[in-house]
């Protein structure tokens, strides 16, 4: 009897003790799990890339309850669709950090959006310079005493104190750093800037950049590791070769001088257990003539594993050879696990813009699956040599199609297919690395994939990688360029230099990929404005300072119709910068009649890869344009920004071009829910927790493939009574 009531009085207190256990474990998981999936901590969800979560609030069965938590309007997206915003937010200690369209760095409660600090680079700027670009993220790091953001606008990378948004005056100058530092040779007239943020390895911010691409002089993409506390770079990496530097010998001897890109744009993984950055390029410029760069040309076009805390190389792979098709590597390399005879390989998967992955072991560079070199054709335009050999992944297959032929034009209308048949028959479409030519050549998968920068997501549990995918032709017609005379002419070959790649020479721009119609520009633009943009860039297009103040004047007579006294350059004082032999009609998608893609359907798909066994597990259209008329299957249309993936098997993506954000289920591939944004949501989507509460959020920014401009970040979750059962 004594024993028993004990025990009644003890209950209280042990079920009370029970109680306190189980919320100090929750409370001491909660903290331990900032690095596991609570947070959103870096681009990408962390440094391997993996936009993989850990999280399992949000499950399939019930993710249809989503529904909007908070919007945060930045404000400042620009009218006529001329903005976007391409950012993939970051989530650390209850604070959200993104930027805006017009590149304003801001944090967010991540629980209510409530706007905590606002940073406006160019009005803290002392340069001549304005919003240029998009931005994809921003960098957190923090050690026992400070606490900073790094974000790139401009020309400058910034450090700033993460509680206040103020810069931190320690770092370089008053708090920034100018990115034209460090290039090896002069380049504070060219383009240089910094869209996707780099990745932190200890007290090392590692950083790539955009340069220019076009047959006029380029920076060169030289990689760069700055120190966080004081914004000195510690070490540099060649992505040209210097003299007696590995890869020197695969371009002609003076290339480090004067050829540019090569760049690593797209995005950054760390593997910080074995101290190991990896960083996938671009090519050289200029991206469709390569007669003044015969060679391999390393270090363009690779994947490069290099030592984080020095910069030296580990092993690279070229996934194309001396590049004339403009395939960077467009998204951060994966650090993944896959199985191999029974046994866990720490492996790097790289997405490509021709829709293929490559599968690499991590420390190793061994190919996990067979490539093959096989020969592809040669160049018949002048002064080139293209690569006589390139290599093709034999495992996994494509995720996109890979040639296109009649029987995959489109069926839309028997009009719409007649058009573009006839179109097609004048144009070389034979697969991949079929030379740019002056008579027109496919390019299929398109300049913006297959693959994109949005990047794919990685399942640890299944090794599956889900990557969204374009399936659009593009057209590439080369011109050659030929020395101008009579009125204007000055201006004209500046013109067709510089600005035909993007406006076209016709003048007439592209709606759809944000280039505007020069033709009637006097009608909307007053001259002044029209050389200050010029001079300094606007948006996404790049200032042109490397031009002399005559060139710019003389571009600009041009397209306000206005007689210049200058005259061209004779041949004999051409530079090496402008020895290229050949411009291009611009960045053409093949379209029929009415605007809709000259392919049959599906035009952007969503794919699941087995990693492990090196095959497709799924494909599904992604996107439906409902303009086209009656039909049973999604189209699928052209997609910007990748997935992310959640424990619970909750694949999330925006993407689309209908302005949808959408919930599929990973081992499947059907759609679970979807919503309509205010504005398309080109941007890869976070997800994170707060007071035990699931969050997704994702930037509305719109703007791209002639959609509407918006500046709206979304986020969402499930109402209390499911968030938090009882």
């Amino acid at each position: 009897m004594r024993s028993t009531a004990l025990a009644r009085r003890l209950t209280p207190v042990l079920f009370l003790l029970i109680v306190c256990g189980i919320v100090i474990g929750l409370m001491m998981r909660t903290r331990a799990n900032g690095a596991v999936g609570v947070d959103w901590p870096a681009h990408g969800g962390d440094s391997g890339h993996r936009q993989y979560s850990a999280l399992d609030q949000i499950t399939p069965a019930n993710v249809a309850n989503l529904a909007v938590q908070w919007t945060y309007h930045t404000g400042d997206a620009r009218p006529n669709g001329r903005s976007q915003i391409q950012c993939n937010p970051i989530v650390v200690h209850g604070v959200l950090y993104a930027t805006s369209p017009q590149l304003k760095t801001f944090a967010l409660e991540a629980a209510t959006g409530k706007e905590l600090w606002v940073f406006d680079p160019f009005k803290a700027s002392k340069e001549d310079t304005s919003s240029l670009g998009v931005n994809r993220g921003v960098v957190y790091w923090e050690d026992a005493a400070e606490k900073r953001i790094f974000v790139a606008a401009g020309k400058r990378l910034y450090s700033l104190d993460a509680a206040t948004g103020v810069p931190v005056s320690s770092f370089g100058d008053s708090g920034s750093v100018s990115l034209m530092d460090g290039l090896v040779r002069d380049v504070s007239k060219l383009y240089v800037l910094s869209n996707t943020p780099g990745a932190i390895y200890k007290d090392l911010l590692i950083l790539g950049t955009r340069v220019s691409e076009g047959p006029g002089p380029a920076a060169p993409g030289h990689i760069r590791a700055y120190d966080v506390r004081t914004g000195k770079i510690r070490w540099t990496f060649h992505t040209i070769p210097q003299p007696g530097e590995f890869g020197y010998d695969t371009w002609p001897s003076d290339a480090y001088t004067r050829v540019g890109g090569a760049n690593a744009w797209s995005g950054i993984s760390v593997d910080a257990d074995r101290g190991l950055v990896f960083l996938p390029t671009g090519s050289a410029a200029f991206d469709f003539w390569g007669g003044n760069r015969q060679g391999a040309n390393l270090f363009a076009n690779c994947l490069l594993a290099l030592k984080a805390d020095t910069g030296e190389r580990v092993w690279h792979f070229q996934t194309v050879h001396h590049d004339l098709w403009d395939r960077d590597l467009p998204t951060a390399p994966v650090l993944v696990n896959v199985q191999r005879n029974g046994k866990e390989v720490a492996a790097v998967a790289q997405v490509l813009k021709s829709g293929v992955v490559y599968v690499f072991n991590r420390e190793t560079g061994e190919p996990l699956f067979p490539i093959e070199e096989r020969p592809v054709p040669p160049s018949d335009l002048e002064g080139e040599s293209a690569w006589p050999t390139q290599p093709f992944p034999l495992s996994p297959p494509p995720f996109a199609r890979q040639r296109l032929t009649e029987s995959d034009l489109t069926t839309r209308t028997p009009a719409a297919h007649a058009a573009v048949l006839e179109q097609f028959r004048k144009v070389r479409s034979n697969g991949q690395f079929v030379p740019p030519s002056t008579q027109g050549t496919i390019i299929y998968p398109g300049f913006d994939g297959g693959g994109e920068w949005g990047g794919s997501a990685f399942d640890p549990k299944s090794g599956r990688l889900f990557v969204n995918a374009n399936e659009m032709a593009w057209i590439l017609t080369m011109v050659r360029l030929k020395q101008q005379t009579g009125p204007n002419a000055e201006g004209q070959q500046v013109y067709q230099l510089n600005c035909a790649v993007c406006h076209g020479e016709d003048r007439k721009g592209a709606s759809r990929q944000m280039v505007p119609n020069l033709v009637d520009v006097a009608k909307r633009l007053p001259r002044a404005e029209a050389a200050r943009v010029v001079r300094q860039g606007k948006g996404v297009m790049p200032s042109f300072q490397q031009l002399s103040v005559a060139q710019r004047k003389a571009v600009v007579d041009f397209l306000y119709g206005i007689v210049s006294k200058t005259k061209p350059k004779p041949d004999d004082d051409e530079t090496p910068e402008s020895s290229v032999l050949y411009s291009h009609t611009g960045y053409n998608r093949f379209f029929d009649p009415d605007g809709y893609p000259a392919v049959a359907t599906p035009w952007g798909t969503l794919n699941a890869i087995d990693l492990n066994a090196g095959t497709i597990t799924w494909t599904v259209p992604l996107g439906d344009d409902k303009t086209v008329g009656p039909h049973t299957e999604p189209t699928g249309t052209e997609n910007y920004g990748g997935p992310i993936l959640t424990a619970s098997g909750v694949l999330f993506i925006g993407a689309t071009r209908d302005e949808k954000f959408r919930a599929f289920d990973a081992s499947s591939g059907k759609v679970l829910w979807e919503t309509s944004l205010p504005a398309g949501g080109y941007a890869t989507p976070a997800t994170y927790s707060v007071n035990g509460k699931q969050y997704v959020v994702i930037a509305a920014g719109g703007g791209k493939m002639g959609t509407k401009s918006g500046d709206a970040y979304i986020a969402y979750a499930l109402p209390d009574n499911i968030a938090r059962p009882q």
